[in-house]
């Protein structure tokens, strides 16, 4: 008997499903500006893209966060005890710079100036979510938004992300997310918004 396909319900994500998360998180982030600041083009941007969520998924968030997926989508999001380990190490940046090129002094820039301006109290944090534009509007992301905020909530705790893109605002908004403030990415980079959602109460 066939496996039934995996629908818009999250699952855990796990170290094996790097290939199909990375696809579809490269495809995902195609047109997202901070992206394209980091992978400026060319027929490489794709599967360069693929290569870079695959390596902070296996050696990274999907470690040491709590990573879900859908059948066109993933999002990782790291508890506040995992935090500390969740910074990529020396090995992990060496695996990035490599496919970054000569874009990455640029990207590490710009890690180094969001660690300068990160939240001070206890939060989760949204890493990633992205969805398969071919998925669009089945709910795929906000089925793992809401998966993820729920955690949150359960714990009492903030979320926190970085978006670069305008048109996410008001979905981010829609769930609860409310824009703390914007800046631009050093070197002329484009405009990130940092923003935030109050934990809200668990039904009893």
């Amino acid at each position: 008997m066939a496996c039934m396909p995996m629908t818009n319900t999250p699952q855990a994500a796990r170290l094996d499903d790097a290939p199909a998360i990375s696809r579809t998180l490269a495809r995902a982030f195609g047109n997202d500006p901070m992206m394209g600041w980091f992978f400026p083009g060319g027929p490489s941007r794709e599967p360069d893209l693929a290569r870079y969520f695959t390596t902070i998924f296996t050696r990274q968030y999907g470690r040491h966060g709590v990573c879900e997926r859908t059948a066109s989508a993933a999002a990782f999001w790291v508890p506040p005890e995992r935090q500390e380990k969740a910074v990529p190490d020396a090995e992990t940046i060496a695996e990035l710079e490599e496919i970054l090129g000569d874009r990455a002094p640029v990207f590490r820039d710009a890690v180094e100036a969001a660690a300068q301006h990160g939240p001070q109290e206890p939060h989760w944090y949204l890493a990633v979510v992205g969805a398969d534009p071919a998925a669009r509007g089945q709910g795929h992301g906000a089925a793992l938004l809401r998966s993820g905020l729920a955690r949150a909530d359960a714990a009492g705790l903030p979320v926190y992300l970085e978006s670069s893109k305008p048109d996410n605002l008001p979905v981010y908004e829609h769930f609860g997310f409310t824009v703390l403030g914007e800046a631009a990415l050093p070197g002329g980079g484009p405009l990130v918004w940092a923003m935030r959602r109050a934990p809200r109460p668990v039904d009893a």
